[in-house]
């Protein structure tokens, strides 16, 4: 043989270094020894016995020694394990000593665990009550609510409607009709009454007072507001009969106002003019047309 390689002691592990040798094949016992196996070689995480064994095709060694150095190194390691256990024996004692009884508290753990998941199940079907109950208090204080509003509204409407038929001097539940001296005596008060002078006063025209009208015209359209939201309701179906008594009411004072305005000539055109937009504050155009036709005729 010509030559053979060897690791070199300045190299490294898998670098090989071609050696030429003079002397024939019979002169083997001068070759040297390869190096031992490095430990570090079978430490590695992603280690596999056929990958580490293909990088030693250039290693100077047969297999059986080889195998030989292999089962010496898996000795080393046993030996070293068996002093390793050796040396922390007592260790090893009280590891056994502290896991000893775990399966008892294991099962405590476990007992318990069960436990509190029952009293948990038990707590959400009691929130679970609770919490429809408050559903259905709300939906209650909700009805009621509304049941407070619709009551406030009528009896906004039944005081209103009371004000306005007793201002018409309007017979109502058996009580007769007061006097018209009577009525602007006990319901309108000084101011009112000054207010309504000074403006007949200003038209040179006794009659019936406009801005009475006025007020009271809208008196009627406020409850007429009233009256959409709850038209509905039995009890405003029960009081359409006292409408249209206010109705018929306002209607013949306004006529009997146009009437004394046209009967005044040229000096109640103002005052005409003041009916008429009353009319239409009242939404009741058509009337006022058929009483000045009336009064043509």
């Amino acid at each position: 043989m010509s030559g053979f390689y060897i690791h070199s002691p300045t190299s490294s592990e898998h670098s090989p270094t071609h050696v030429s040798s003079d002397s024939d094949d019979d002169n083997l016992d001068t070759l040297p020894y390869p190096v031992p196996l490095p430990r570090s070689a079978f430490l590695s995480p992603s280690f596999t016995p056929s990958t580490y064994l293909s990088t030693l095709h250039n290693r100077h060694q047969t297999l059986e020694d080889l195998r030989s150095e292999l089962r010496s190194r898996s000795q080393l390691l046993s030996r070293e394990l068996l002093d390793l256990v050796n040396s922390n024996y007592q260790d090893f004692l009280g590891l056994g000593r502290s896991l000893k009884g775990g399966d008892e508290k294991v099962e405590e753990v476990r007992v318990g665990l069960l436990g509190l998941r029952k009293e948990v199940e038990v707590n959400k079907g009691t929130v679970a009550e609770r919490e429809e109950e408050v559903k259905k208090l709300l939906g209650e204080k909700e009805r009621v609510r509304r049941k407070i509003v619709l009551g406030r509204r009528l009896v906004e409407y039944d005081a209103r409607l009371k004000a306005l038929e007793e201002l018409l001097v309007i017979e109502t539940a058996g009580k007769p009709a007061l006097a018209n001296g009577d009525l602007d005596a006990d319901s309108e008060d000084s101011e009112e009454s000054e207010e309504d002078d000074d403006d007949e006063e200003d038209d040179g025209i006794v009659g019936v007072s406009i801005p009475k009208l006025r007020r009271h015209v809208l008196q009627y359209r406020i409850i007429q507001e009233l009256e959409k939201g709850l038209d509905e309701h039995p009890f405003i179906a029960a009081q359409a009969p006292r409408m249209m008594k206010v109705r018929n009411t306002l209607l013949l004072d306004l006529s009997t106002a146009l009437q004394q305005a046209k009967g005044a000539g040229k000096m109640g055109q103002d005052r005409v003019m003041k009916i008429m937009k009353v009319y239409a504050d009242m939404e009741e155009p058509t009337e006022a047309v058929k009483v000045l036709k009336s009064l043509k005729a």
